[in-house]
C-alpha cells in the first residue's frame, strides 16, 4: 500500500512516522513540550543550547505542518507566541519516553567498555 502525505511517497506507516518525528531536534522539542506543556522560542533556546534559531523555527514548522504541534500567536506588542502539543502529539509520550530510557540503557553499556 503506497501512502501519500505532503508531497511524498511512503510504503508503510512506519515510514510517514519517521518522516513526521525524525530530525535531529524534533524529539527534544517534543520531550520538552511534554515535560512544560507550553513553551516560547526563547524557552526552548534556553533548554536546547546547541541548536541555532534558525534550524529550531524549521523544526516547529514543521511538527506544526505534520500537527503535532499548534503555534498560538497572541495580538500583542511585541508579538506573544506560544507552542503546545496537540492530541496526537500528546500521544508522542510513550515513545519519546521509550527513546529517553533506551538512551540511558545506551549511556550505561557504553560506559562499561
Amino acid at each position: 500500500m503506497l501512502i501519500e502525505y505532503d508531497n511524498k511517497e511512503f510504503f508503510t506507516s512506519k515510514d510517514l512516522a519517521l518522516s513526521v518525528i525524525g530530525g535531529k531536534w524534533k524529539i527534544p522539542i517534543i520531550f520538552h513540550l511534554l515535560e512544560s506543556k507550553v513553551l516560547r522560542l526563547s524557552e526552548f533556546e534556553k533548554r536546547l543550547p546547541d541548536v541555532n534559531q534558525r534550524m529550531l523555527i524549521r523544526q516547529l514548522r514543521e511538527l506544526e505542518n505534520d500537527q503535532i504541534i499548534e503555534r498560538v500567536v497572541y495580538p500583542v506588542v511585541p508579538p506573544k507566541v506560544e507552542y503546545r502539543l496537540t492530541e496526537i502529539g500528546q500521544s508522542l509520550d510513550k515513545v519519546v519516553y521509550a527513546i529517553c530510557e533506551w538512551g540511558d540503557e545506551f549511556l550505561d553499556f557504553i560506559s562499561k567498555k
